[in-house]
């Protein structure tokens, strides 16, 4: 029989215990593993990665960067200057509002500049196919 006011441990120990879990646990298991967004910079935009977007790629519009990570809020990437890849265009769609990266235009990933406000129009199309 439970007695009023007595604290049971074993669901608190069990939540503790997913916590540590969750918190440690990765694909890859190492201690160097990223968490960070895939960021491009290209112009003076910042571009994010989304998935699931069906896209043709266009002409080369030139160099990009991909930012280094600073998944632990340190400074020691500061003064690193990120990796370079190439931006291609979308067809159909505005460098201002997306593009493709990769390094070649059979390798690449497709990024759009302001992803938290929402994705416009011409990617929602893409990615519905229409």
């Amino acid at each position: 029989m439970r007695r009023p006011g007595r604290i049971t441990r074993p669901p608190l120990v069990a939540a503790l215990l997913m916590l540590a879990v969750a918190c440690t646990s990765g694909s890859g298991g190492g201690e160097g593993e990223a968490s960070c967004a895939y960021l491009v910079r290209y112009q003076d935009r910042t571009y994010q990665g989304v998935a699931g977007v069906r896209f043709t790629v266009g002409e080369e519009l030139g160099p990009a960067t991909l930012p280094p990570c600073d998944d632990t809020g340190g400074r020691d990437e500061a003064g690193q200057a990120g990796e370079t890849t190439t931006a291609y265009r979308v067809d159909g769609v505005s460098s201002e509002v997306a593009v493709a990266v990769g390094d070649g235009p059979d390798d690449t990933t497709f990024v759009t500049a302001h992803p938290d406000e929402g994705l416009p129009p011409e990617v929602r199309k893409l990615i519905d196919g229409s």
